[in-house]
C-alpha cells in the first residue's frame, strides 16, 4: 500500500481514535448494564438491562468494532509504522481482531439469548470486564510504544540503512552496543 498523505493520514488517526474510544466507552456501559442485570433481585430491570444492552450490540458493536479493525489495519499499512514491523502494532492488530471476531459472534448471540429469556447471566458481566481491559491495554500500549521492532522490522530497517543486521559503528564497539 503506498504511504497516506498527511490529510488522508491525520483524518484516520481522527476515525480510529474516536471509534476505538467509542468501543471502550460501549464495552463499559454494557459492563455497567451486565453488573446491573445479574446483580439486581428485580427481575424487570433485569430484562430491561439485557433488552438495553441488546440494542447497543445489534446498533453499535459491529460498525464500531468493524471501524476499529479497518481504520488500524489502514493505518498500519499507509504509514511507516507497519502491521509487522512493531510489536505493539503486531499485538494491537491481533487482539483487535480477536476482540472484533469475539464481540459479532459470541458476545452479540449471547446478549441476545439473554434478552430473550430474561435471566441474569454472569457470563454478561465478564465477557464486558474482559473487553474492557483488552480496550485499555491496547490504549496503553498505543501510546507507550513498547518493545521495539519485530524481527522482519529490524531487517527492513537496516536494509533501509545499508547496513548489514548487527554491524557495529564506530562509536558503540566501544560499548558493546549493536546498531539497529
Amino acid at each position: 500500500m503506498k504511504p497516506l498523505r498527511r490529510p488522508a493520514r491525520r483524518a484516520l488517526v481522527v476515525v480510529h481514535v474516536a471509534v476505538s474510544v467509542s468501543w471502550l466507552g460501549l464495552s463499559l456501559g454494557l459492563l455497567a448494564l451486565g453488573v446491573t442485570a445479574y446483580g439486581t433481585a428485580d427481575a424487570s430491570l433485569t430484562e430491561a438491562a439485557y433488552r438495553a444492552m441488546k440494542v447497543f450490540s445489534d446498533w453499535l458493536l459491529p460498525p464500531i468494532a468493524l471501524t476499529t479493525l479497518v481504520s488500524g489495519l489502514l493505518l498500519a499499512l499507509g504509514t511507516p509504522w507497519g502491521l509487522a514491523r512493531h510489536r505493539w502494532v503486531w499485538i494491537k492488530f491481533w487482539l483487535t481482531l480477536a476482540t472484533t471476531a469475539a464481540t459479532l459472534f459470541a458476545l452479540r448471540p449471547e446478549i441476545a439469548h439473554a434478552a430473550a429469556v430474561g435471566v441474569p447471566d454472569s457470563s454478561l458481566v465478564a465477557a464486558p470486564a474482559v473487553s474492557t481491559s483488552a480496550y485499555l491495554f491496547m490504549t496503553a500500549i498505543s501510546l507507550l510504544k513498547p518493545w521495539g521492532p519485530t524481527r522482519r522490522g529490524r531487517r527492513l530497517r537496516e536494509s533501509q540503512h545499508g547496513r548489514a543486521p548487527g554491524r557495529r559503528t564506530a562509536a558503540a564497539r566501544g560499548t558493546g552496543a549493536t546498531v539497529s
